[in-house]
């Protein structure tokens, strides 16, 4: 039996799954907790992928791994490859202001046709100019930057072939079209996007194709890692009309597509994917710790949460919340917090508030389905994948909010499956395999409840106009 190992760093903890190479049959897991910040030392996330590895039975029988990693994000690095600062993670919401100035300075449609996307606080484009105002000292110091999965990889090949320079760093695709200066229009490096932002040119990581290896940790083949929706993606990846909803610590949607999509408004982020396709996503920030926070303000657990939802009428007699919990990114409101409407004495209910959130939760990620379709993707199907997912209330609630099917593979690590798939590719990097089969899925339909989305919309709309007043924009 031959084993690869995928895992998945993500904002909160490191997974590892441990797969047979021939039928993906999971051998083997293991798990970690991450620092909570927004802001941390990137030893603290190889430390875990340490102690998940272990916790999974380690690796000395295992042919081939692959890392993916949370998006976007910033870690600098001196000539002798040390860390300069703690790391910017992608949901640090400091460089709002440095994404603004970027975009006007040459314009949304000329980061669009530049790039495929428009820049936002979670690029790290928008962290290296925020690095540049704020910590110039930081700045000079700065020789290279790289991304959470490339530093992970970087030390997996550094822990068996002794100190590595930071010219053997190495990204791919997909992680590198979250940057702001790698463009999946050419297939290049932007340095002079790069250099806008920091001020100079610093060395970025070789973009590696799709199964190609950056080398060995012993014996074992290292693949080239992804970030984490596109490693999804590789293994939950949809056909013609399916989309995928990840309800994760964000809640992104995303699909395959054979071309890219750039869109001047900065809703849709046009990404390359892990195969040398692209993957149109919509990105919001708060997903899972939403219900997370209300359940633990009603004093229940998610079961508890979920039943009380279940309790309310639909639209919750016109209760709305607003989950802009952490800020938001879509829409693009970073200093925003929650908004509670509609409460009066009906409302003021447990049921009435759990009610709120799962649909709240659910008319964000329904307008980031909008947002892809407005592209030209089709949207048949919505797989919802994700912690998130779970929930009963949320798959139950969400084909009325979607106004479509809704499929829920069966629970896994999808971003680590994905990255043991692509372990398992670049063992043979010249034939790319098929997926390993997701059975167990469960469908389920209801019909749609446009009202619901209607109050939503109406409640959304007025927080975006107030915040465009303070800023001074209306």
């Amino acid at each position: 039996m031959t084993l690869v190992a995928g895992v998945d760093s993500s904002t909160q903890s490191c997974k590892v799954v441990i797969r047979d190479a021939l039928t993906g049959e999971l051998v083997r897991k293991g798990w970690a907790s991450h620092p909570t910040s927004t802001e941390v030392d990137p030893q603290g996330w190889w430390e875990a992928l340490q102690k998940a590895l272990a916790y999974a039975g380690g690796t000395d029988d295992v042919a081939a791994i692959s890392i993916a990693a949370q998006q976007h994000g910033m870690i600098c690095l001196d000539e002798d490859a040390k860390v300069i600062r703690p790391a910017l993670l992608w949901n640090d919401t400091r460089s709002a202001q440095a994404a603004e100035e970027l975009v006007t300075e040459l314009g949304a449609d000329e980061w669009a046709r530049s790039i495929g996307s428009v820049p936002l606080a979670a690029f790290t484009v928008a962290k290296l100019r925020w690095l540049a105002e704020h910590e110039p000292d930081n700045a000079r110091r700065a020789a290279a930057v790289c991304l959470p999965h490339d530093w992970l990889t970087w030390k997996l090949l550094e822990s068996d072939q002794g100190s590595l320079t930071i010219e053997a760093l190495t990204t791919d695709r997909s992680d590198a079209s979250g940057t702001g200066y790698w463009s999946p229009i050419s297939g290049g490096y932007r340095f002079d996007l790069l250099q806008r932002a920091l001020g100079r040119t610093v060395k970025v990581p070789r973009v590696l194709s799709p199964a190609e290896s950056p080398g060995r940790a012993g014996s074992i083949i290292v693949g080239p890692g992804a970030g984490d929706n596109a490693s999804a993606a590789l293994i939950a990846g949809p056909s013609i009309g399916d989309v995928i909803a990840s309800v994760g610590t964000s809640g992104t949607v995303f699909a395959s597509s054979d071309s890219l999509i750039p869109d001047s408004s900065g809703i849709v982020a046009g990404f390359a994917d892990a195969t040398g396709r692209y993957l149109p996503l919509v990105c919001t920030l708060n997903a899972a710790k939403v219900l997370e926070a209300v359940a633990l303000l009603l004093g229940v657990n998610q079961q508890g949460l979920s039943d009380l939802a279940m309790s309310a009428p639909a639209g919750a007699d016109g209760l709305v919340l607003l989950p802009y919990f952490e800020g938001e990114r879509t829409p693009n409101l970073p200093n925003s917090t929650g908004e509670l409407h509609g409460l009066c004495q009906k409302t003021s209910s447990p049921a009435h508030l759990a009610r709120a959130a799962v649909e709240g939760l659910l008319c964000g990620l329904a307008d980031a389905l909008d947002a892809v379709e407005s592209h030209g993707v089709k949207v048949e199907r919505v797989n919802l994948i994700g912690g998130g997912s779970r929930s009963e209330a949320l798959r139950r609630l969400a084909p009325t909010i979607f106004g479509r099917p809704v499929l829920v593979p069966p629970p896994s690590e999808y971003v680590a499956d994905g990255a043991a798939f692509q372990a398992m590719w670049a063992l043979d990097p010249d034939h790319k395999p098929e997926p390993w089969p997701v059975t167990g899925s469960l469908q389920f339909e209801a019909e749609p409840l446009p009202t619901v989305r209607d109050r939503y919309a109406e409640v959304r709309d007025k927080c975006i106009r107030s915040a465009r007043h303070e800023d001074g924009l209306a």
